[in-house]
């Protein structure tokens, strides 16, 4: 457990880290609808710069969404299975289509990233020919931390097909909806003042 829960804190700090691009995203887009609309003064450079924080925050936070199993998953069937048939699924679906694809991503991601710093490549799209490279190193390093957490996954399955029980999670922050989902009548009540 050791071991899962240094990868899995490797995960969650580089998610919080990289999680920090939604306030520089959020920024940006308030700053260009003051000056386009306000000031008439439109910048050249602020598009570019949001698609790029929203795809660094998408690819960095991969792994993240991963060690905290929040990836969006078709679980009609697979919540009704024991533990133990779980895990030897998402063994198997691991070895199957997740490592394969995140290889992929990895090997086509040094290249594009490799080719990219060759050219010194800027956006084409951009009048203020924004520089892309940088962004396009995060690809294979997101591919990296994504194979990096899927191994700790497969560590968590091994366990819990010996066990019967998953593995407990580093916890990070929960949303609104998953507390009250797991807090029980009184705190609701607490939280929730009744009508008069």
């Amino acid at each position: 457990m050791k071991l899962v829960h240094a990868i899995e804190g490797l995960s969650l700090w580089v998610g919080r880290a990289f999680g920090w691009c939604i306030l520089i995203l959020t920024l940006s887009v308030c700053y260009e609808v003051f000056v386009r609309y306000v000031l008439n003064a439109p910048t050249v450079w602020a598009f570019d710069m949001m698609i790029q924080m929203y795809g660094a925050l998408f690819l960095m936070c991969g792994a993240y969404a991963l060690a905290q199993d929040t990836h969006v998953r078709a679980d009609v069937v697979y919540r009704l299975f024991p533990v133990k048939v779980q895990a030897g699924l998402d063994f198997l679906l691991y070895f199957l289509f997740f490592f394969p694809g995140i290889a992929a991503m990895v090997y086509y991601g040094y290249e594009i990233a490799s080719d990219s710093w060759r050219w010194k490549e800027v956006s084409f799209n951009s009048p203020a020919s924004i520089q892309v490279y940088f962004f396009k190193s995060l690809i294979p390093l997101a591919g990296g931390l994504l194979m990096i957490q899927g191994f700790a996954e497969l560590i968590r399955c091994v366990m819990a097909m010996r066990s019967g029980e998953w593995p407990e999670r580093l916890v990070d922050v929960k949303e609104t909806e998953d507390l009250l989902t797991d807090a029980d009548l009184d705190t609701i009540r607490s939280i929730i003042p009744a009508k008069k």
